[in-house]
């Protein structure tokens, strides 16, 4: 091997350990990230040399060792040679090299030892240490000299090693008490022996260094803080008595070290430079020379970098997104970070000046991790919500339907508004305030435009919701009837001993429809609370139900008209024992309301079953039948298409005392309002004989009237854009009603074949038969009475209820 190759290879050895000083004082979490790619379970406070059994197998780690070797010695040896240079400079004395030379074999027997992978290095701290108090009782002259020489070496080069293990464990606790404990322990020995206090500044460096850095590595992060501040706050007490400067001197330079002022005032006239010399347009490329990316430990805050971050996404959002992550990722800025995401989120939504740019909203701000920062709140998440309302009405396909569905992101802005003028903050009341404002000045230009479209347009609107279960909140007054079902439920919850209700019917005869609507058709003190149970049925431990039932509550309460805000229960005792701690934050949440019923609507409740045999577990029953047996102010709603008989025998023992409400189709003046007045000023576009054949077909079933009646508006609407009809005529008849009905089957086949497939093999033979013309017997008397339960057979048992059913069997027996 060459000269030259030798020589490059020493120097690029000397770099890569100035680069790891570097890193163990200013990049620790880059420190610890190396590590781990060295090794994945080496860790700053690691000893390498305990891991020696791996180093044939991995040369990276065995540099390492010998690089943390050769730092911690070598820095050392400078720390006392700084030491000696100084002494002589400033007090004008020889110094004592005699000493220093047996200090420094101390030291290096400490190397010594290290390298040999002894791992009592507590036993040979505590040895030492003892000696340095004890050898002046026993020893004097050159022997007092060398004993006390090599334990403290011994002693600082344990106490340095600790530190230099330490120095990054933390982003500032540990960090900055263990490294500047040692940093700064020497600065105090400069200044002590510069006023002629050697011994004692010895002694009292001693204890600082090494009982100060044991307590901190002992107590941790904050409590680590904590004590190095009190630690140079009794020291200054002590010199002060003792009017010792050293002591003063060392106590005060101890605590400005804890806070790395020594490198945060450079850093500060460098942020303050950046700031000052290059304005506005220029911040972006000031982002990788902001003091963080050079130092990952700056204690006390520096001004302007969250406002230079948040103007710099404007010209370049990805620059400004590297910055934030690398803040929150390997630095302890996590609060500027916070604070440029807040600014930029509020630039982002006050600066909407159109509809399309609120549409964009959530896909601006995707990248912002939920939860959001606490200076954003709940207000964020708010604003996102209402953009993707607001993008679902830009999707709607007529003019009418998306005016309709703004009314749903306008009201939440309206609510929005109310709440901000609330808060306490004033800041983001003010900025946030303006902004919902803004948006809702938009909202509310672009609903009356899209209004005036419609009633603009030849075609008819399309104003009926066929599928999904109808929403309050956009459906309007499109829900009809159930008025003896609302009553009744009114009237039994505000008995003196409420029942368990059972709301049960069909597939899609609007039960889930009746629950939504129930908190504005029952009396003020009655608050339904509606849960999902098909949701929280996904749920694989009882634990996991608990979370969610807890959390579908309290989104209940908050989507109430009144709306109710609940507290949230006790997340560590919802997961030691869900189910009783759920029982108790009922408890308090019935306290907390008093004169208020609770009447907690569980919809698909069959899904229990599910949650009962996968977690073997009948707890979330024993639950409810608690619930029953002890909070009088709440009350069980089931709603399901199964009646009890239908289910497993166990849940006879826990829905005692159960009303039953049944819900059946609609009666025919509702069916008919349905038709013909589905929203308010809404023209006639039926001939008599079409509502007649619509309610026959359908037998009122809420669902397919309608469906029915969308497909007739689509058919209309198609004649209309080819001039087959006039506008203002167009009436649907009874032909068009027959000519939609293959493309309701179609389009209504989840329901028809959900309906089939739920039948047992003896009902769906009894049905081919009746098809095929064929008279029931007398041993199809027990199918007959399931199926007109069912709504499927009329009480004769020899036709169908409904017309469309028989007409989707017959062509799904055709096919067969």
């Amino acid at each position: 091997m060459s000269n030259r190759s030798l020589t490059s290879g020493f120097w690029n050895y000397v770099a890569e350990c100035v680069r790891l000083i570097y890193w163990i004082y200013f990049k620790p979490f880059t420190f610890e990230r190396w590590l781990r790619d060295i090794h994945p379970q080496l860790k700053p406070r690691d000893n390498p040399f305990n891991k020696r059994a791996e180093f044939h197998t991995n040369p990276r780690l065995r540099r390492y060792a010998g690089q943390v070797w050769w730092v911690t010695a070598v820095v050392q040896i400078v720390a006392v040679l700084l030491v000696a240079r100084v002494y002589t400079l400033v007090s004008g004395d020889s110094f004592n090299w005699f000493q220093s030379s047996v200090f420094l074999m101390g030291c290096f027997i400490r190397r010594v030892i290290e390298r040999g992978g002894n791992e009592n290095r507590e036993f040979i701290f505590a040895v030492a240490f003892g000696t340095i108090f004890l050898a002046p009782n026993f020893l004097s002259g050159v022997a007092l000299d060398v004993a006390f020489g090599v334990a403290f070496g011994v002693v600082f080069g344990v106490a340095f090693d600790v530190a230099f293990d330490a120095a990054f464990v933390v982003a500032f606790g540990v960090v900055v008490g263990v490294v500047f404990v040692v940093t700064f322990g020497v600065v105090g020995v400069v200044f002590g022996l510069a006023v002629d206090v050697a011994y004692g500044m010895a002694y009292g460096v001693a204890f600082v260094v090494v009982v100060g850095m044991a307590f901190v590595m002992a107590l941790g992060e904050d409590e680590g803080m904590v004590f190095n501040l009190t630690l140079g706050v009794v020291g200054m007490g002590l010199g002060m008595i003792a009017r010792v400067p050293g002591i003063m001197i060392l106590s005060v330079a101890f605590i400005l070290g804890v806070f790395r002022v020594y490198f945060w005032l450079p850093e500060l006239l460098w942020i303050l430079t950046l700031f000052l010399l290059f304005r506005n347009e220029k911040w972006v490329n000031c982002l990788r020379y902001l003091p963080p990316c050079f130092d990952e430990l700056i204690i006390l805050p520096l001004p302007f970098m969250d406002v230079m971050i948040v103007e710099a996404y404007r010209k370049n959002p990805d620059v400004a997104r590297e910055t934030i992550n690398y803040l929150i990722t390997s630095t302890n800025h996590q609060r500027v970070a916070a604070q440029a995401i807040s600014g930029i989120a509020g630039d982002i939504l006050n600066r909407c000046q159109r509809l399309s740019d609120i549409v964009e909203i959530a896909n601006q701000l995707a990248w912002i991790s939920s939860p959001p920062p606490e200076e954003l709140g709940t207000v964020l998440p708010q604003f996102l919500e209402i953009s993707q309302d607001v993008r679902a009405s830009e999707e709607a396909t007529s003019p009418y339907r998306k005016y309709e569905l703004l009314n749903i992101p306008i009201t939440a802005l309206r609510q929005l508004g109310q709440s901000l003028a609330l808060t306490k903050d004033a800041r983001v009341a003010v900025s946030f305030g303006n902004t919902a404002q803004s948006w809702l000045i938009i909202l509310e230009t672009a609903q009356r435009t899209l209004n005036e479209q419609a009633q603009q347009s030849k075609e008819i609107r399309q104003v009926y919701i066929a599928g999904n279960s109808l929403d309050p909140k956009t459906a309007k007054n499109r829900f009809k009837g159930r008025i003896d079902i609302f009553r009744e439920i009114e009237s039994l919850a505000l008995s003196e001993q409420p029942p368990v209700l059972l709301l049960y019917g069909g597939r899609r005869t609007g039960k889930t429809s009746a629950l939504k609507y129930l908190p504005y058709r029952v009396q003020a003190n009655i608050v339904p609370l509606l849960v999902d149970l098909q949701g929280a049925a996904s749920a694989t431990t009882l634990k996991g139900l608990a979370e969610n039932l807890a959390q579908q509550i309290i989104e209940a309460a908050r989507r109430l008209p009144r709306r109710v805000y609940l507290p949230n229960p006790d997340a560590s005792k919802l997961a030691e024992d869900p189910f009783p701690a759920l029982q108790t934050w009922l408890a308090e949440i019935e306290r907390s309301n008093s004169g208020k019923q609770f009447l907690l609507c569980l919809d698909e409740y069959e899904r229990l079953g599910e949650v009962v045999e996968a977690t073997s577990s009948r707890a979330p029953l024993n639950f409810m039948r608690n619930l029953l047996q002890h909070q009088r102010k709440w009350i069980l709603l089931f709603s399901g298409s199964h009646e009890l008989s239908e289910l497993d025998d166990y849940w006879s023992d826990y829905l005692i005392n159960t009303r039953a409400l049944r819900m059946t189709y609609l009666h025919e003046l509702e069916a008919r309002d349905l038709i013909q007045q589905p929203v308010e000023n809404f023209r006639d576009i039926y001939e008599p004989t079409a509502v007649d054949e619509i309610i026959q077909l359908t037998r009122c079933q809420p669902y397919l009237v309608q469906l029915v009646c969308y497909e007739l508006v689509e058919l209309l609407n198609r004649d209309i854009r080819r001039n087959r009809r006039e506008a203002d005529t167009a009436k649907a008849t009874a032909q068009d009603v027959k000519e939609v009905i293959p493309v309701v089957l179609e389009r209504g086949d989840q329901y028809f074949r959900e309906l089939w497939t739920s039948l047992t093999d003896s009902d769906r033979s009894l049905l081919r038969r009746i098809i095929h013309g064929e008279t029931p017997t007398q041993q199809d008397k027990g199918v007959i009475r399931k199926l007109t339960r069912k709504e499927i057979l009329t009480q004769e048992g020899n036709a169908f209820q409904v017309p469309l059913v028989q007409k989707y069997i017959e062509q799904l027996l055709e096919e067969e």
